[in-house]
């Protein structure tokens, strides 16, 4: 039989792009189901086993329809035949969507059953057997932080099996180097329940000794080692490219300081902190390219490629975007081997299918979402963004801008789904630091393939290094140009805000026909005037809102959510109590209020809410006053402190201070306390007044007990401004503040936080005192000066609304 030549070929070739994009645009409801019915199950599990039965009864019923429509034949013309024609056939496409669909809810229903069982233990102390899947990351409160499988779960010394998925916080040691996966630990921990849709059952928070029962087989414990010499010998690299150099190459993030890790989100660098899907592709693609040159076949250079590609993830382990993307090379390699190549969205789609199925709750993992977008943007927007751009630029400048440019907009309205920072800066972030990143992952996997030759191995480490400072130089100066970030709230009516602006951008640069050039206008319109209210905002968040707030305030109560930090000021000087949970509040808090260095900071104590972000400034404090630390974690804190060139103090009642114009003493703990452990009950009290500043008294997280005591040996009484203990929670000592007598109570708490703060009694007693009240999470920041006298007051927001407490007039009598 001969073979189509001439104008006959060329036409059956013109006909296959179309054909490709039918092929990819068929995958495209499968994996929307499969995304649909994984989430619906995560959050909802209680309709796993419906699933599965609803799908085989439409599947029954499509089946007979188009059994009934094939014997009708081509007959009936009328409109409903034709309806049933098309819903016919359109019947074996369903068919696999439901399927699917009937697969996840199998696979969802089939794990409820050990869910429910860890369900029922949280809130208890349990023993568990625990296998690490995970890289381990530093927590906010010291701990490190990864994800595992438990083997036995319960209650006592003996607990029986259970396998379930956990998310576990042990403490920080000298053998949490090689902690990474396989490696088996045995525990007693405190339980706490998750929310709906987070594929852990439970969260283990470590109590006492960890005890390290393997580092799991011979690959695991090969991978483990290799990660830790090479993370060895960056730590001797200078910072902060030494910081990013663990992520990029092996995947570990611990080096990451925060104001670095900070930088790296604002500038829209923080997928290059870890190993991603680009990183994968580049091994796979090396190994396959190596066995072309040295002239191997299909077979062999699909093998190379995927025994690279597996040991790779091995090293890195496997995170969700890395899951994502060794699946997707995965199948695209097998279809490489079977002489059947497809198109890349047809390969992510099936790639995005198969992970479902095998975990379903990967649908509400964030970064799997991000890593999927990323790469559905690269493959569908990058191109016709290219072609447009080459309109105005050269063809490679396009292409490069294009790359970015197409996973930002792609990726947009997810992040606008979880995050309160949008991104301003992340193209030109990203075309200037993407291409190093390939750099810095190749050496640094030949850093660690030559770890038998140390000074080889050096070499390579030291030349990665070079493109990872240039990363992280990169993300610092383009975090702090002006403008870097826009600031929204986080959920669906600014997701769908960022989906309309990315359309329009996508849609006013590639190339349209003639006769639609209209749509351009509406689209210009919605980004003008997208620029024109981010303009606006900048314009009112930033120099309008500088304007108004006062400059001679003496006390800030910062707004950080659920935690405190409370600024005080005399004669330019400053001392900050308390630090909050997250570095990014606390930085916006500090910068907004000019303040670039700390003359004091002082820790009262050590939770998370009130120390989570003293990483953030180290370097930054000339004298840490702090209360006991009960933890091997809350030493290395103030080691870290002392090593930024803080004086570390450990403070006491009876200790005295100057700030600028005003006087401090410290009022609670005694020195070496022995009736409170450490931790809330000998927070430090510290008051202050003069140089401006109101008598005030600041009582961080004292429970009722220790007010007492703290009432029966300071005797503390009449201030003007009082910090509420404890967020206004209800354990309160009622006569401590009749003696306080405050003509001002600030709460620092966060909206909406699962504690209930402030309690409804703590604020009826302060308004049987009828002392006003003000929240930051009704206010914001809230600013408080003196002024002959009286007090002066600015808060962030306007009250919400009446909550029934006294309002504070702007010139509140202080005593």
């Amino acid at each position: 039989m001969s073979t189509p030549s001439g104008p006959v070929r060329r036409a059956e070739e013109a006909e296959d792009p179309p054909r490709q994009r039918l092929r990819d645009v068929r995958m495209v409801p499968v994996a929307i189901t499969a995304w649909s019915v994984a989430l619906l199950v995560s959050f909802v599990p209680g309709v796993a086993g419906a699933v599965p039965v609803v799908s085989v009864v439409v599947v029954v019923g499509l089946v007979l329809l188009r059994i009934a429509v094939t014997r009708r034949g081509p007959r009936d013309p009328d409109p409903p035949g034709r309806v049933l024609r098309v819903l016919a056939g359109a019947a074996p496409l369903a068919v696999v969507c439901l399927a699917v669909a009937a697969a996840i809810g199998a696979t969802a229903g089939l794990s409820a059953g050990a869910r429910d069982e860890a369900a029922a233990l949280q809130g208890h102390a349990v023993t568990a057997e625990v296998s690490v899947r995970s890289l381990p990351s530093v927590g906010a409160d010291g701990r490190l932080w990864a994800d595992a499988d438990t083997l036995r779960l319960g209650p006592g010394k003996e607990p029986r099996r259970l396998r379930v998925p956990v998310r576990i916080g042990v403490p920080a040691d000298a053998r949490s180097t090689t902690l990474g996966p396989g490696t088996v630990l045995r525990l007693t921990a405190q339980t706490k329940g998750t929310d709906p849709g987070e594929r852990a059952a439970l969260v283990l928070f470590a109590q006492g000794e960890v005890e390290h029962l393997s580092r799991g087989g011979p690959i695991e414990v090969l991978a483990g080692d290799v990660r830790a010499a090479f993370i060895a010998r960056s730590q001797r690299l200078p910072e902060p490219g030494s910081e990013l150099l663990p992520g990029l190459a092996v995947g570990d993030v611990r080096a990451v300081s925060p104001d670095l890790d900070t930088a790296m989100k604002a500038s829209g660098l923080s997928h290059l902190t870890a190993v991603s899907g680009s990183n994968l592709a580049l091994v796979a693609g090396a190994g396959f390219g190596v066995v072309a040159l040295l002239g191997g076949g299909r077979r062999i250079r699909v093998l190379v490629a995927a025994t690279a590609l597996a040991g790779f993830v091995v090293l890195v382990t496997p995170q969700p975007s890395v899951v994502r993307a060794a699946a997707m090379a995965g199948v695209a390699m097998l279809a490489l081997l079977l002489g059947r190549p497809r198109a890349g969205l047809s390969v992510l789609l099936l790639a995005v299918t198969v992970l479902l199925l095998a975990d379903p709750r990967l649908a509400a993992a964030p970064g799997f979402a991000l890593s999927a977008a990323a790469t559905a943007g690269l493959i569908v927007l990058a191109p016709p963004l290219a072609r447009g751009l080459a309109r105005w630029v050269p063809q490679p400048v396009a292409l490069a801008i294009a790359v970015p440019l197409s996973a930002q907009l792609a990726c947009g309205p997810i992040i606008a789904l979880f995050a309160a920072q949008q991104s301003v800066v992340a193209v030109l972030a990203n075309l200037l630091a993407e291409p190093a990143s390939p750099i810095a992952t190749v050496l640094g996997l030949f850093a660690c393939l030559a770890m038998p030759i140390p000074p080889l191995a050096d070499l390579f480490a030291a030349a990665a290094w070079l493109p990872s400072a240039w990363i992280a130089q990169t993300a610092t100066t383009t975090a702090a140009l002006p403008l870097a970030t826009i600031e929204a709230p986080a959920g669906i009516g600014t997701a769908l805000v960022v989906t309309a602006v990315s359309a329009a951008v996508f849609w006013l640069i590639v190339p349209h026909p003639p006769l639609r050039p209209w749509l351009r206008v509406p689209a210009g319109g919605l980004i003008a005037v997208a620029v024109g209210a981010a303009g606006g905002w900048a314009v009112l968040a930033g120099p309008v809102t500088l304007l108004q707030r006062p400059s001679d305030w003496s006390i800030a109560a910062c707004d950080v959510g659920q935690g405190d930090a409370v600024l005080v000021r005399s004669a330019g000087r400053t001392m900050l109590i308390d630090t909050g949970p997250d570095p990014d509040p606390l930085r916006r808090c500090l910068d907004g209020l000019g303040i670039a260095r700390l003359d004091v900071l002082l820790l009262t104590h050590f939770d998370k809410d009130h120390a989570g972000a003293a990483d953030a400034l180290i370097g930054g404090a000339d004298v840490v006053l702090h209360g006991p630390p009960g933890t091997a974690s809350h030493e290395r804190l103030l080691g870290r402190l002392r090593a930024g060139g803080s004086r570390v103090v450990d403070a006491a009642a009876g200790m005295t201070g100057r700030l600028g114009g005003a006087d401090w003493r410290v009022l609670w703990p005694r020195r070496d306390e022995r009736v409170f452990p450490p931790g809330n009950d000998v927070g430090v009290i510290v008051e202050v007044e003069g140089g401006g500043v109101p008598r005030s008294v600041f009582l961080a997280d004292l429970s009722a007990a220790s007010q007492g005591m703290l009432r029966r040996i300071a005797h503390p009484h009449a201030y003007a401004v009082v910090k509420v203990a404890h967020h206004g929670s209800a354990d309160q000592d009622p006569q401590l503040y009749a003696d306080l007598r405050p003509a001002l109570a600030l709460i620092s708490v966060g909206a909406g936080n699962d504690y209930g703060h402030p309690r409804q009694k703590t604020l009826d007693l302060l308004r049987s005192l009828r002392t006003p009240i003000l929240r930051t999470d009704r206010r914001g920041t809230i600013l408080v000066g003196q002024h002959d006298g009286s007090l002066r007051i600015w808060t962030e927001r306007p009250d919400p609304g009446p909550d029934r407490s006294p309002r504070p007039s702007a010139s509140a009598r202080a005593p």
